[in-house]
């Protein structure tokens, strides 16, 4: 069974940085991209970024370009999300995702995907 628990939110001012992390488990970790998505108070949850099984390819929503980077160790089965320069308006709980290919494309378009329970982060104005 694949478990995902995401840790490193928290409480950030604008234009602080946080970096979350997601541990994985339950199957093999580098077999499979990964990606992270967010749900701000009363939207609905939207794609932030993803990375490839290897972590040579990643790909983001245009809103985080430049500021977020997502990087994987995979000897360790955890994948990164830091955030850069965080706008009040990436306060959001954040989920780590996986699915059932080794593309950035297997995340984004995916049907069904792993998800964590998510992390919450809040940037302060």
């Amino acid at each position: 069974q694949v478990q995902l628990v995401e840790s490193g939110g928290g409480l950030v001012q604008a234009g602080g940085s946080l970096r979350l992390s997601c541990a994985a488990s339950g199957r093999t970790f580098s077999n499979y991209a990964m990606g992270w998505f967010r749900q701000a108070p009363g939207k609905e949850r939207e794609f932030v970024g993803a990375i490839n099984w290897g972590g040579g390819t990643t790909y983001y929503t245009d809103s985080v370009k430049g500021r977020f980077t997502i990087s994987r160790d995979n000897a360790k089965s955890t994948v990164f999300l830091q955030m850069n320069n965080l706008k009040p308006e990436d306060t959001a709980v954040y989920y780590c995702a996986s699915g059932q290919g080794s593309a950035t494309t297997d995340i984004v378009g995916a049907r069904e995907l792993y998800w964590g329970k998510g992390t919450l982060v809040t940037v302060s104005s």
